[in-house]
């Protein structure tokens, strides 16, 4: 094409053709940052919940405190997607993402400092990990962003897995990595688990700063599309003349699918987190786990998820952009592992049961977010991924933590659920069946639609 081998842009000087041949390198430095970014944004999260067993036995808190605690940081950070995602739209989300970071690092050094006082206020627990739920509430759809921007919806669906993979990395890591620092560094007392990641995280944050492009435009070039020779899509064309406003009112609040998305991410938070963060308090007070094993647990749904993440995306992409029925099929495989989590004894059942289970459940997990890539223009990515996000948090993930902790706690009366009283760990799962039903069903609808699309599309 004449096209290709024509200078572009006085800046770069670059052909497109050039252009092309340099994108691998120059995507690698965001795109490595952002997963950096995003492990080591679940480090600093996720400790939390492999630190729940010493903080009920150092500290004296309940699970009901745990679950308060866990509710108040959903509430903020799923209001936090929304309102800060709206705001940084259309900014330099790669910068963002270090500086938020930071924020977060110093955060839960604060926490951690906290937890060496003899008499740890629970309010000031309360506000810190609130604080640190807003700092790390648009993580997700910032990276998304960034990724965004570089690739084209003919490979970007591989690209989101690899990214999305980072937090099951993260996640995996951050109970094991938690109590190695406390037992290292502070003799096993729970502060560790929050001081030394606190630091490494801080240092991550710095040096990710200054690597790196938020998008091809940054260095003088053309747009992803333009350098692979596709299309422009008509959103990213109509939303160059659109306001913030009117591009959030066109593409997500006027669409029904997006609602539909965004119910159904509800209901996948509750399986995801109510088997994520209970994990560890599950296997030590119903199975008399150890509290090794019990932050194994996190490691096992993790590592599930990192091969699901990586699967489901590029099965995605091999069935030519079908992320939403690709998630309701992993979503029908789900109850297998629910089973063997429900009736499993022994840490070889309940860590096989949590492989197969972070597998599956992040098959929606991953899918519907790119799932709703499809439906809006780049400028509005980090709005449309905190509209979902906010959905997930204020109704999934608090549910997940307050509803299920009434459940299981053994000191409280447990949940009236339409005349039946659920109360204890095993009534949990019933939970998770409901919620597994209905992300089956929301899921169909959208793949339906999807696939009425694409032969509107090809006719």
């Amino acid at each position: 094409m004449q096209e290709t081998n024509t200078v572009v842009d006085k800046k770069s000087q670059l052909t497109l053709t050039e252009q092309r041949k340099q994108w691998f390198k120059e995507f690698m430095k965001p795109f490595l940052v952002v997963v950096v970014i995003y492990i080591t944004m679940y480090m600093i999260r996720n400790n939390f919940k492999a630190a729940q067993p010493l903080l009920k036995s150092q500290l004296g808190l309940t699970t009901t405190d745990l679950g308060y605690i866990g509710f108040v940081f959903s509430i903020v950070y799923g209001f936090g997607k929304f309102i800060v995602g709206y705001i940084v739209d259309g900014k330099n989300t790669k910068k963002i993402l270090s500086i938020l970071l930071l924020l977060s690092s110093i955060t839960v050094l604060c926490m951690g400092i906290l937890f060496t006082m003899n008499n740890v206020p629970m309010g000031w627990i309360v506000v810190l990990w609130s604080l640190n739920g807003l700092f790390q509430c648009v993580g997700g759809p910032s990276c998304a962003s960034v990724i965004t921007q570089w690739t084209t919806r003919s490979n970007r669906g591989r690209y989101i897995g690899l990214w999305n993979a980072s937090h099951n990395i993260g996640g995996g890591f951050a109970g094991i990595f938690a109590v190695w620092c406390a037992q290292t560094f502070f003799k096993g007392q729970v502060a560790g688990m929050f001081i030394i990641p606190a630091i490494v995280a801080a240092v991550v944050a710095v040096i990710t700063f200054f690597i790196g492009k938020n998008k091809p435009e940054d260095l003088g070039w053309n747009s992803s599309e333009e350098i692979f020779g596709e299309p422009v899509e008509e959103a990213n064309v109509d939303a160059e003349n659109l306001t913030k406003w009117e591009i959030f009112k066109k593409y997500l609040l006027t669409n029904p699918y997006i609602w539909v998305l965004c119910v159904a991410n509800v209901f996948v938070y509750i399986v995801r987190i109510g088997i994520d963060n209970w994990a560890p308090l599950y296997v030590t007070e119903h199975l008399n786990f150890s509290q090794e094993a019990a932050a194994q647990t996190i490691f096992y749904f993790e590592m599930g998820a990192l091969i699901g993440c990586l699967g489901w995306g590029y099965i995605s992409d091999l069935l030519k952009g079908r992320p939403a029925l690709v998630a309701t099929i992993s979503t029908i495989l789900l109850p297998v592992g629910i089973i063997a989590y429900q009736v499993g004894t022994t840490e070889l059942v309940i860590n096989a049961a949590l492989f197969i289970l972070g597998m599956m459940i992040f098959g929606p997990q991953l899918l519907i977010n790119l799932s709703m890539l499809g439906f809006v223009p780049k400028k509005a990515t980090v709005v449309s991924g905190g509209l979902l996000g906010a959905f997930a948090y204020l109704f999934g993930d608090s549910m997940a933590k307050i509803l299920l902790a009434k459940i299981s706690d053994p000191a409280k009366n447990g949940v009236n659920f339409f005349g039946h009283v659920l109360h204890g760990w095993n009534d949990t799962f019933i939970i998770f069946y409901i919620s597994i039903v209905i992300i089956a069903v929301l899921l169909g609808i959208v793949a339906f639609a999807e696939e009425k699309r694409r032969k509107k599309v090809n006719v």
